[in-house]
């Protein structure tokens, strides 16, 4: 099994300096902000305006953009159901050891899955915020920029979330933002808002 525990004989070491230390240095708190929706969603485009946002209030931040982490730390895995699951379940460790480095960790992925995202929602706990990209499949299918939802119709892209394979909406997320009807710049102000609400930022 790919999440089987084979480490064995290590011990874990706690740090002098605790999260809290760090969100007191940097004067915000740390939190995950996990965009999820279909394929050409706005998920990468709201990521990278939200953290530009943040960076001009003197926050620290960091994207964790999905294609951007295929190309090196998720680059042996694919796509089928078992390769999504530990891409996510990689991601959720990763933007959880940013919140305790005291950053705010915007992740931009697919996800399809309810209980992958669960999982990292567990991980993260309280600071963990889920944004629900909710957009049409014609709207996305229509902006499609790689071209990639016409090869998945034509079969030259298996297990293609929205076509081949599922995607399973969010129940209960923190925020929803209607990426088929809203610009960009208001979805974006939407997150902001959510994090100043929640008292993340100020």
């Amino acid at each position: 099994m790919r999440n089987e525990v084979k480490s064995t004989n290590i011990t874990w070491h706690e740090g002098h300096i605790t999260k809290e230390d760090r969100e007191r240095l940097n004067g915000h708190k740390s939190v995950v902000v996990w965009l999820t929706g279909l394929p050409s969603s706005g998920k990468s485009t709201i990521a990278l305006a939200v953290e530009k946002a943040l960076f001009d209030k003197a926050c620290h931040t960091i994207v964790l953009d999905g294609d951007n982490i295929r190309h090196g730390l998720n680059k042996n895995l694919g796509f089928s159901p078992e390769d999504r699951e530990e891409n996510i379940r990689r991601i959720g460790e990763v933007a959880y050891l940013f919140t305790q480095a005291g950053v705010i960790a915007i992740t931009a992925f697919i996800s399809p899955y309810r209980a992958d995202r669960d999982k990292a929602r567990a991980l993260a706990g309280d600071a963990f915020f889920e944004v629900y990209l909710k957009c049409d499949l014609a709207i996305c299918e229509q902006r499609d920029p790689r071209g990639l939802y016409k090869r998945a119709r034509a079969g030259e892209i298996p297990e293609f979330t929205g076509i081949s394979a599922p995607y399973e909406e969010p129940l209960n997320p923190e925020l929803i933002v209607d990426t088929g009807k809203e610009t960009p710049k208001e979805s974006t102000a939407k997150v902001l808002a959510l994090l100043k609400e929640r008292g993340v930022i100020s």
